[in-house]
């Protein structure tokens, strides 16, 4: 029988925000911060119990969520690290697919349920068992829930009551391993590589690109242009400026297969390779800018400079102009991490709980 444990965390007392004089007694020194370039923001403690440690950092807008190895989740507050909800999301071991915060709601699926949690108050909303395998994490707009199946099939349905409207394959019928959607249009990449986009609200192709193999990982949109990491090797852009038409913007060849998708700021796009490192690419010329052995993946990007974490566990600053390496700092302690496109915050986190989120110096 299966079952869902689902609580709101009563006792917020349990997390605290610690104050700068404890420093020391957190993942960096002051001095180890003053040498990055550094400054401190805020830090938590999340009341990790032992033997639990922190598997995930997700930002999502402005939500820093937290996932546990004991399926506990948390939602900060990503600017000033107050707790906005506490939750178990599951019983330990249930995989989990997805994590992700629309509007006042958590979504994710647990053991093939489509849950949704209240975000202010970790409140069970919903929980749905639907007539189908979910393969990739939900996505959803106001209208509609896309959920991809085993049956290799994109189901859309009603976001109100669930009720199926729609569905479609793709021409190759690959599994559908990626979905984005807003309130126009739904984007899907498939284990074929292929990149299709339909209406939000009926079956009907507006364009279709074609790479060489398998999307690895999810596919980021910005503006009118798509990004994937593929199995051939090639991190990809492709355009959609012109309607119904989408074209290969740049291609780069990285030295690896690649299994996770780039992280795209606002000029550059950054793709680590396995066992090869990170490389920053130029967002509009496809060009390479640089290329760090050891590094493993972006933390930020901030006035032209890459904070990176190695797999010697430290943070290295990279020049984006000169592909120069300005510095290095020990960041051993440093257990995750979320990866930030958006702002010039770093958020890391070790294993006894504590949460820390840094900013460079001005």
């Amino acid at each position: 029988m299966r079952s869902l444990k689902v609580s709101w965390l009563l006792t917020l007392c349990l997390l605290s925000i610690a104050p700068a004089t404890e420093s020391a007694a957190w993942l960096l020194s002051e001095e180890l911060l003053d040498h990055a370039g550094l400054t401190r923001v805020w830090q938590a403690t999340l009341p990790v119990r032992e033997g639990e440690s922190l598997e995930s950092l997700v930002l999502a807008e402005d939500d820093l969520c937290i996932h546990s190895s004991q399926n506990y989740g948390w939602s900060l507050n990503r600017n000033d690290g107050r707790v906005i909800c506490g939750v178990s999301i599951a019983s330990p071991g249930f995989p989990l697919l997805g994590w992700s915060i629309y509007e006042d709601r958590v979504i994710t699926v647990v053991d093939n349920q489509l849950v949704e949690f209240d975000k202010s108050t970790g409140l069970r909303k919903r929980v749905s068992e639907l007539e189908l395998t979910i393969v990739a994490p939900p996505v959803r707009n106001s209208r509609f829930f896309y959920l991809s199946g085993a049956d290799r099939r994109l189901h859309v349905l009603r976001a109100a009551d669930l009720v199926p409207v729609f569905e479609v394959s793709a021409r190759s019928k690959a599994e559908i391993t990626s979905v984005l959607a807003d309130e126009d249009m739904v984007v899907f990449g498939t284990s074929a590589g292929n990149l299709v986009a339909l209406m939000a609200d009926a079956p009907r192709k507006l364009w279709q690109f074609d790479a060489t193999e398998a999307m690895a990982g999810p596919v980021i949109r910005d503006g009118s242009s798509y990004y994937f990491a593929n199995k051939d090797t090639h991190v990809y852009r492709v355009d959609t400026a012109d309607a119904g038409q989408a074209t290969l913007g740049w291609k780069y060849q990285t030295e690896a297969i690649l299994d996770r998708p780039p992280h795209v700021t606002a000029a550059v796009v950054y793709q680590y390779a396995l066992s090869r490192g990170l490389t920053a690419i130029d967002k509009q010329s496809g060009k390479a800018l640089w290329f760090l052995p050891e590094g493993m993946d972006l933390l930020t990007e901030a006035r032209d400079k890459a904070y990176v974490l190695t797999k010697f566990n430290s943070l290295v600053v990279m020049d984006n102009r000169s592909g120069k390496r300005l510095r290095e700092v020990n960041f051993a302690a440093v257990s995750n991490h979320a990866a930030n496109t958006t702002d010039a915050m770093i958020y890391i986190a070790d294993d006894r709980g504590h949460i820390v989120c840094l900013r460079p110096a001005s």
